[in-house]
C-alpha cells in the first residue's frame, strides 16, 4: 500500500499545483490542465474565469488525495483498499462537478455581437456583398 500512497501523494500535488494556478489565475491555456472545453478555450480571459470558478471543488479533489493516501498508510489492508477507491472516486466525482459549474459558466459568458456585418463576409469593406439584391 506504500506504493498506492505516494501515487495518491504525487497526484494530489500535480492536483493542487493546477487549482492554486486556476485560483491566482496563473493557469494559462494549454493542452493539458485546468477545464478545457470549446467555451472556456475561446480566449484567455474565458480559460482564467472558468479555472477560477473551478479552482475550490478541484482543491477539494487533491484533498481527498491526500485523504486517501492517509488510509492507505494507516488503514488494515481490506479497509485501506476501500478508504482508496472511495476518496478517488470521491476525487474525480468532485473535480467533475467543478469542471461541469466552470464550463456553464463559460458557456453563458459568451462576446456580444457587434454592430456591422459580422464575421459572415470576412470583412466590413464587403457589408453589401452579402445583402440580397432587389
Amino acid at each position: 500500500m506504500l506504493i498506492v500512497a505516494i501515487v495518491l501523494f504525487v497526484l494530489a500535488l500535480a492536483v493542487g499545483v493546477v487549482a492554486v494556478a486556476g485560483l491566482t489565475g496563473r493557469l494559462g491555456r494549454n493542452r493539458w490542465a485546468g477545464v478545457r472545453t470549446a467555451d472556456t478555450l475561446r480566449d484567455d480571459e474565458t480559460f482564467a474565469l472558468a479555472n477560477k470558478v473551478a479552482a475550490p471543488s478541484i482543491l477539494g479533489s487533491a484533498v481527498l488525495l491526500v485523504a486517501g493516501g492517509v488510509a492507505a498508510l494507516t488503514l488494515p489492508t481490506v479497509a485501506g483498499v476501500v478508504a482508496v477507491v472511495v476518496t478517488i472516486v470521491a476525487a474525480f466525482a468532485t473535480a467533475g462537478a467543478g469542471g461541469s459549474i466552470a464550463a456553464r459558466v463559460a458557456a453563458v459568458t459568451k462576446p456580444e455581437e457587434t454592430e456591422g456585418c459580422g464575421t459572415s463576409c470576412g470583412a466590413c469593406s464587403l457589408r453589401g456583398a452579402c445583402e440580397p439584391t432587389a
